[in-house]
């Protein structure tokens, strides 16, 4: 073989090992861990008979006979559905399908919050999904405040192992007494338990369930390095086989139905298979964690002279 030829093959060869190193985390082949489809556990909702529109009512479409809900941010605005009723402690899950392309600055959240009644101390249980970079890899960023404290936000990012714009997949909350559990496709990634040494930072209060869209661009993406580019609108997701199994609040109830100092047979979340992580759950989880997280507010040392209590 002539010496420019060598050349021209190590030059193809460098060129290959570089694209390598950057080829996105969902595309890299991972052997998923096998777990417990809690998403089989619960009925299916109609979004038209669930929900109500937050914002952006033009941008909303119901479809399939209201078993699936299209939202879209243009130029004029993002859009978000909100439940009818509000809920303490539950399983909430959506099957999510995310804009594909460009989608910096994007942000789709599913969540529970009640800031709305509670503005100066509400409670919030976040998976909000970013747009990111120039190379369009979507991240998950899952987080929790109790009684306002927005100012100490306790978020986790992590990167997904499958591409979140090719197919609808599960983003579910498990909200009881005892923990807080965030999942993707049934697998945990993050386990929030209720302790009593500091019950103050676990919500507390009935929330209601939202599902948005909207413009993250100045801070979703490296503080707003990459705004949202309106070139590419509009960014539309697809929401499907929607879950809500909780206790719906009654406004007139002086104590929850749901409470532990009031249990009852009413709290779909309360069995064994909810109230703690099973062997199978807690590999998975280590699983997503040593993999695919890539940013937790407990390893923030910049961030916060004294970690947060749970941290330790």
């Amino acid at each position: 073989m002539a010496l420019w030829q060598l050349k021209l093959l190590f030059s193809h060869l460098l060129i290959l090992c570089l694209a390598a190193t950057l080829v996105s985390p969902h595309s890299r082949p991972f052997s998923t861990p096998s777990v417990t489809h809690l998403t089989d556990s619960f009925p299916h909702v109609p979004f038209d008979h669930s929900f109500s529109n937050a914002f952006g009512a033009s941008n909303i479409k119901f479809l399939s006979n209201g078993s699936m809900a299209t939202l879209a941010l243009d130029k004029i605005s993002g859009s978000g559905l909100v439940s009818q009723s509000r809920y303490y402690y539950g399983f909430f899950s959506a099957a999510i399908k995310l804009p594909a392309g460009l989608s910096s600055g994007v942000v789709v959240a599913f969540y529970l919050s009640n800031a709305d009644k509670f503005p100066h101390n509400h409670d919030e249980i976040d998976i909000e999904l970013l747009g990111h970079d120039k190379r369009n890899d979507w991240v998950i960023q899952t987080n929790i405040y109790a009684n306002g404290s927005v100012s100490t936000g306790r978020e986790e990012k992590f990167y997904f192992w499958f591409d979140p714009t090719q197919q609808h997949h599960y983003y579910s909350i498990l909200w009881n007494s005892y923990h807080t559990v965030f999942l993707v496709d049934n697998i945990p990634v993050r386990e929030f338990i209720h302790s009593s040494t500091y019950p103050s930072i676990y919500p507390s209060k009935p929330m209601s369930v939202y599902a948005t869209i909207w413009d993250g661009s100045e801070w979703a993406t490296h503080g707003g390095k990459y705004p949202v580019n309106y070139k590419y609108a509009p960014f539309v997701v697809s929401f499907a086989e929607m879950e809500l199994s909780g206790c719906i609040s009654d406004p007139t109830a002086t104590v929850s139905s749901c409470s532990m100092a009031n249990p009852s047979g009413l709290d779909p979340v309360n069995g064994p298979e909810f109230t703690k992580l099973s062997q199978q759950q807690i590999e998975a989880m280590d699983w997503a964690r040593r993999k695919l997280m890539f940013y937790s507010y407990c390893n923030d040392k910049p961030r916060f002279k004294v970690m947060p209590p749970e941290c330790h």
